[in-house]
């Protein structure tokens, strides 16, 4: 049989339409191929390889009644945080280890209903809290390109199984960079959904209500993939609202891209943020991909009149963040963070500081971020008036050797050869995440060390299509997803 681990899934679907391959012979190689392999990388935390072939049969049995689909007999994997009724959903708990998921997520239900099959879930660091993917259930993902090296997180499982060949497609989330940041650390793609745009009802902690239609802040599921047209397509999948009520009253009727031409895009390429550097060789691709974009008919900037304080927008973002966060914190848990928050200087505005703060807003304080942040938004608007997408990094540096110390606040992070507080690259996420706007993570190079190296596409609120065809249009001009040396066809 052809080997289509490296395939996207509209390969695949286009190789079973055509009779070239079954999905129960893409099932069985996937599975053969995570019992190979995943012993180093540890992405699959919980298999469920028999069920898998059962719906990889099933979908076989359809296609033979004349049945079709973008994912139909397509084989993926879902995080962890996101309910598959009868596995485990931990967000990497010990005491959730049996915690056994009573019903499918909104997002999972939809990917089944089209027949796609689950191989399992993918591994995250506890608490969905860090840059790196272990826990005390499952142990520690490695990244494929470098086994020393994390594959990003939280939903790095998810990533570090794409850039292996662990299926064509996965599902994550993200609030602090979750999908983008393993995108960039494992060289695959990813999408951050514009906010409310794709239901969350699933994507909850262990143990808690699910959330209601339109419960939470900042936080998304969104696709992984090895390709951006397969992003578009789970974007038109999955993207109609929770039917368990407003999914009466609307339905999602997205634009369509802004241009289908690369040289007619406007973009605007940010390197800097005023609060954490960017690596030489970080900046060094991005410069080197505007020049590419500009003898390509590209319309590339440099500065726009219009964008906001970054440097107000990003403390703005971890008070909202971390209040996210503290919302489910215990009693003596909270008790401590209000102890530190009450013994920081008022005059530090650092993001360590403010995210100190952000655990103990009061609502009043809240509110007066909120507006912040819907300042800041009707600015972004502005910016997207005089251009389609914005290029930006996903973090300073590419990936990092694995460090699990504590506490994790005291982490440092080498940019160019100096230390950098470890939380200061949520800075990153946040210039999407707060105002809820779209953003497509993608592979643009590889680093001196032979590691990946991406950017992120921010595009305007809700045309989440505009940055996702422009990454179609680069991975059709400059070449996308590359296989790391593990498990790479010979």
């Amino acid at each position: 049989m052809t080997d289509y681990a490296y395939s996207t899934a509209a390969e695949l679907a286009t190789a079973m339409e055509n009779g070239e391959v079954s999905a129960v012979e893409l099932t069985t190689a996937a599975i053969a191929r995570i019992e190979r392999l995943d012993g180093d990388i540890n992405a699959i935390c919980v298999p469920d390889f028999d069920r898998a072939l059962a719906a990889a049969g099933a979908a076989d049995a359809a296609r033979a009644r004349g049945q079709a689909g973008p994912v139909l007999g397509v084989p993926m994997t879902i995080k962890d945080s996101i309910d598959i009724a009868g596995l485990p959903t931990t967000w990497g708990f010990p005491p959730f280890k049996d915690h056994l998921a009573a019903a499918d997520a909104v997002v999972v239900a939809r990917l089944e209903a089209a027949g796609a099959v689950l191989l399992g879930k993918t591994n995250v660091p506890l608490a969905l809290g860090d840059f790196q993917s272990y826990n005390a259930i499952y142990g520690t993902t490695n990244n494929p390109w470098d086994l020393g090296r994390t594959p990003g997180g939280s939903s790095g499982g998810s990533a570090a199984a794409l850039a292996a060949g662990f299926g064509a497609l996965s599902m994550g989330s993200d609030i602090g960079g979750s999908l983008r940041m393993p995108a960039h650390f494992s060289g695959v793609y990813a999408h951050k959904p514009s906010f409310g745009l794709f239901p969350l009802r699933g994507h909850t902690f262990p143990g808690t209500r699910p959330l209601p239609v339109l419960g939470g802040d900042l936080g998304v599921v969104g696709p992984m993939a090895r390709g951006a047209a397969d992003l578009a397509m789970l974007v038109r999948l999955l993207s109609d609202p929770d039917e368990a009520g407003l999914g009466l009253a609307y339905r999602t009727a997205l634009r369509p891209a802004r241009h289908d031409d690369l040289g007619t895009y406007r973009v605007l390429v940010l390197d800097a943020h005023p609060l954490v550097p960017v690596s030489s060789e970080v900046r060094a691709a991005i410069d080197d991909l505007a020049t590419r974009l500009e003898a390509a008919g590209v319309t590339v900037r440099r500065h726009s009149p219009n964008l906001p304080d970054l440097a107000e927008g990003a403390r703005v973002y971890m008070r909202l963040l971390q209040s996210s966060m503290a919302a489910n914190f215990p009693p003596k848990v909270y008790a401590s963070a209000l102890t530190a928050a009450a013994a920081l200087d008022p005059s530090d505005t650092s993001l360590s500081a403010e995210r100190a703060r952000g655990m103990v807003l009061s609502h009043r304080e809240w509110v007066a971020a909120d507006t912040v942040r819907a300042v800041q938004r009707a600015r972004w608007a502005e910016v997207f008036t005089d251009v389609d997408i914005v290029i930006a990094p996903v973090s300073s540096t590419p990936a990092f050797p694995h460090d699990h110390s504590e506490p994790m606040w005291m982490r440092t992070i080498p940019i160019d050869g100096e230390k950098h507080d470890y939380l200061d690259q949520l800075a990153w996420a946040g210039i999407a995440t707060a105002p809820g706007l779209p953003s497509t993570a993608v592979p643009v190079t590889r680093s001196a060390q032979g590691l990946p190296i991406g950017v992120q596409l921010i595009g305007p609120l809700f045309e989440d299509h505009t940055p996702i065809r422009f990454a179609e249009l680069l991975d059709r001009e400059f070449g996308g997803f590359t296989p790391p040396p593990i498990g790479a066809p010979a």
